[in-house]
C-alpha cells in the first residue's frame, strides 16, 4: 500500500486592504440606483443561501468521506493511514487461505483456519501476521525475544506454557492481536501496526511510529489487501521476499523438510 506524505504549502500574496476606501454617495447614483442596488443584494443574499444548501448536503452526504477527510487531517499524523477496517470473520473465507502466501505458510493452512476460528479473525490476516513473522518456521527466534510461528514475546505466555509449541503460540499470538485490534475499533493495518508496536502504536499514527513499525504496516496491508483482492501472487509479497523475507522462508523450508 503506497503512503503519502501531505503538506500544504501556504503562499502570502499582497492584497489592497489598507487602501482608503472609496465612497460614492447618493447624489452620485443615477435616479432608479436605490432600486437597482436593492434588487442586486437580494440577488447576492440568493446566492449565498443556495451556496449554503448545497454545501451542507455535499458535507452531509457521506460519513465514509467525512472519516476519510479527518484522517488526512489528523495532525498527529505526517502521513494519512488508510483506515483498513474488515469484518475480520473466519467464515466470509469458506476455511481456505489465498494462495499468494509462501508454501512454508500454506503448509499451515488448516491450522491457521482452526486458530482464526478460535478468535473470529480472518485466516488471511493471521496468514499475513504469520507469513511477516516467521514465514512459517515454529522455531523462529529473534534478536529481541520473539518466539515461534507468530513471533510472541516471552511476557504474553503463562509459567510452564511451551512458546514453540504452535497451537499455543498461535493462541498467544493471535489473542493480542484480537486485543490490538478491538482497541482499533476493527482497524486491521493500525492493529497490525499494535502487533509490532504495541498498544501506543495501534492508538496513534504513522508519524509516532518506529521505522520498523512504518515498514510492517505496509508490508502487513499490502500482502492482505493482495490476498482479499482475490490474486494469485502477491506483488507486494514479492517486494517483502526480495527486500530480505526470502532467506527467512528458506529458514523455514529447511524446518519444515521443504523444498522452494
Amino acid at each position: 500500500m503506497a503512503l503519502y506524505e501531505y503538506s500544504i504549502t501556504y503562499t502570502v500574496i499582497d492584497t489592497p486592504l489598507n487602501e482608503s476606501p472609496i465612497v460614492i454617495k447618493k447624489t452620485d447614483l443615477p435616479q432608479d440606483a436605490d432600486q437597482f442596488v436593492r434588487q442586486r443584494m437580494l440577488m447576492i443574499l440568493a446566492f449565498v443561501l443556495l451556496v449554503v444548501v448545497l454545501g451542507g448536503t455535499v458535507f452531509m452526504g457521506s460519513g465514509t468521506d467525512a472519516e476519510d477527510m479527518a484522517s488526512v487531517l489528523d495532525g498527529n499524523a505526517e502521513t494519512a493511514v488508510t483506515n483498513t477496517s474488515s469484518t475480520n470473520t473466519a467464515a466470509t473465507t469458506l476455511g481456505t487461505l489465498s494462495p499468494i502466501f509462501a508454501p512454508t505458510v500454506l503448509y499451515w493452512e488448516s491450522e491457521i483456519v482452526a486458530w482464526s476460528a478460535q478468535h473470529g479473525l480472518d485466516p488471511d490476516i493471521a496468514a499475513t501476521i504469520m507469513q511477516i513473522e516467521s514465514c512459517g518456521d515454529p522455531q523462529a527466534l529473534s534478536h529481541a525475544g520473539a518466539q515461534g510461528l507468530f513471533q510472541v514475546m516471552p511476557f504474553h505466555f503463562e509459567a510452564g506454557e511451551d512458546a514453540f509449541n504452535p497451537d499455543t503460540n498461535a493462541f498467544r499470538g493471535l489473542s493480542f492481536y484480537s486485543y490490538v485490534l478491538d482497541l482499533t475499533e476493527g482497524d486491521v493495518g493500525r492493529a497490525l501496526a499494535g502487533y509490532n508496536g504495541g498498544p501506543a502504536a495501534a492508538l496513534s499514527g504513522w508519524s509516532n511510529w518506529l521505522p520498523e513499525t512504518q515498514r510492517y504496516y505496509t508490508w502487513g496491508t499490502g500482502i492482505y489487501a493482495d490476498a482479499k483482492a482475490g490474486l494469485e501472487v502477491s506483488p507486494t509479497l514479492q517486494e517483502w521476499l526480495a527486500a530480505g523475507g526470502s532467506s527467512l522462508c528458506q529458514q523455514a523450508a529447511n524446518r519444515l523438510g521443504l523444498d522452494l
